[in-house]
């Protein structure tokens, strides 16, 4: 599995001496896992016209982002008209689709 690039270089020693202190025994894999997850870039925020362009890109109805999303269809219709916004793991599905596509989680 091939690490996502962090945002900068230090933040690029940053996981390297992570992964090294782990091989050396130096500190537990959790450890090492949660140095790495602080190096990776924030979440851009998806509004609804982002949400809306995202699912009219992949070609596919609310009711069926939706259960790609694991959420309810009307929770979408709210993302979609503003009412709410998506966040935690919806955010981030949101994100891999929007980045990798509709074959990346499914």
């Amino acid at each position: 599995m091939t690490k996502p690039k962090a945002k900068s270089r230090i933040l690029d020693a940053i996981q390297e001496t992570a992964g090294d202190l782990h091989r050396l025994g130096f500190i537990e894999k959790r450890k090492q896992e949660k140095l790495e997850v602080l190096c990776l870039p924030p979440i851009p925020p998806y509004n609804r016209a982002r949400i809306r362009a995202l699912r009219e890109r992949l070609q596919l109805s609310q009711t069926v982002l939706a259960s790609v999303l694991n959420i309810s269809p009307s929770t979408l219709r709210k993302w979609e008209i503003g009412e709410k916004h998506p966040s935690g793991a919806s955010l981030k599905l949101l994100d891999l689709l929007a980045r990798k596509g509709l074959e990346a989680v499914l």
